[in-house]
């Protein structure tokens, strides 16, 4: 009886983890496996038996493995692993000196802070970048004004705008789990360290970084997975110059005409999120870490 409440009770989550999770992806998937008709959309199979035996079916992945598209998926990938390392740059100090350095009233304040971007949508934050970063916008308006350059700089429609805007979208991603760590470190240990001699900076390499540990490896999780999918702020910052492999499978299912395309590069793209993840989890667990997932 026990166990059939339990069901009962799990119920609910696993229709919505069917609904908006398992269905999707299960739509993809047969998606992917059709070719593309006139219209772009799945053709329709009438023998399904010999479709499978002829191995047209695997024709959207082979053609994802175009040069080309390889070109766009490495492209994507070191710009949302540039990103996680600037986020962890910036992020760390920031976190650091709200966690460890600041009274509780400037924490509550610091924090409210660091989330207040999420009080707006992400489209009008990423299009104020535009206002900014654009060759009469402010940014250049600026400099030529204090003199430190004499014609505006090109700036839009560039891999350094994408860069600007993944970081600035995806800070408070780090910041977040970062403080979180901080915030539970005891203070006593960074006493200790101090009492047996060990300066600041030893301090925090051999007492500070390891503790915080879990939440460098939370931060950076949930700044690299939306940052190598993303595909808003290449679209409004990065133009057709910058394209990402986010931007590849928003353009297949709309302009670009070829859904089934568009899913198997999708379907790619969680299988390796996911290949991450479950390597993440396998090492952290043999090292006894937490696992942030």
């Amino acid at each position: 009886m026990k166990d059939r409440g339990g069901l009962a009770l799990l119920a609910p989550t696993w229709l919505v983890l069917g609904g908006l999770l398992l269905l999707p992806l299960a739509i993809l998937v047969g998606v992917s496996l059709h070719q593309p008709d006139d219209a772009g959309n799945a053709a329709p199979v009438s023998d399904w038996s010999a479709y499978l035996h002829s191995g047209d079916w695997t024709g959207n992945y082979a053609q994802s493995l175009h040069p080309i598209y390889l070109r766009i998926a490495v492209r994507s990938l070191w710009l949302a692993v540039a990103t996680t390392i600037l986020c962890l740059l910036i992020g760390y100090p920031v976190a650091y000196k709200i966690a460890l350095t600041e009274s509780a009233n400037r924490k509550n304040l610091l924090l409210a802070l660091a989330v207040v971007p999420f009080w707006t949508s992400f489209l009008i934050r990423i299009s104020a970048w535009r206002l900014i970063l654009q060759d009469q916008g402010v940014l250049n308006v600026m400099l030529m004004h204090m003199g430190l350059i004499q014609s505006p700089l090109k700036l839009m429609d560039t891999p350094l705008a994408v860069m600007i805007g993944l970081v600035y979208g995806e800070l408070p991603f780090m910041i977040l789990p970062l403080y979180a760590s901080l915030e539970k470190l005891d203070r006593t240990l960074l006493e200790a360290s101090a009492d047996l001699g060990a300066g600041a900076g030893e301090t925090f390499r051999r007492v500070t970084l390891p503790l915080s540990l879990p939440g460098v490896i939370a931060g950076c999780v949930l700044v690299f997975i939306p940052g190598i999918g993303q595909f808003i702020v290449s679209d409004l910052l990065g133009g057709s110059r910058t394209m990402l492999i986010g931007n590849l499978i928003q353009n297949q299912f709309t302009s670009g005409r070829d859904k089934p395309l568009g899913a198997a590069v999708a379907l790619e793209l969680t299988a390796a999120v996911l290949a991450m993840l479950v390597a993440y989890a396998i090492i952290a667990r043999r090292r006894g870490m937490e696992v942030a997932l």
